[in-house]
């Protein structure tokens, strides 16, 4: 499955965006889709997952009350809302897919990737 990001850009704090990842090629219902992050000088790191329906998702708790995924299987998108944005959310955000639920923190159990999109936040 082939994984576009969009969305990124140049926010203030306390403000919003919502990232989209389009996928392609594959059954995007076969997937479990999650979002990632990475930051200058920081390792990747988990921001959230949805299950293939979209009726299980997990958070890292620093974006609980935040962040909100969500797919819409008929498009073949899963999205990122983000709001409250602070200037510790500034980082590349990727997108990826695996074919079980597991721990969907686990960056190594992800297959596919997309190219990532900037998202920097300004105090």
């Amino acid at each position: 499955v082939q994984l576009v990001e969009s969305g990124g850009g140049l926010v203030q704090a306390g403000g919003s965006l919502r990232l989209s990842c389009a996928a392609s090629g594959r059954t995007f219902s076969n997937y479990v889709m999650g979002w990632f992050r990475q930051a200058p000088g920081k390792e990747r790191e988990f921001v959230a997952a949805i299950n293939w329906s979209g009726s299980s998702t997990s958070y890292v708790d620093s974006v609980k009350g935040r962040f909100t995924i969500s797919r819409d299987n008929a498009k073949n998108t899963v999205y990122l809302q983000m709001n409250s944005l602070k200037p510790e959310d500034t980082a590349v955000y990727y997108c990826a897919a695996r074919s079980a639920w597991g721990r969907p923190q686990l960056t190594y159990e992800y297959g596919h990737w997309g190219q990532g999109t900037q998202v920097t936040v300004s105090s």
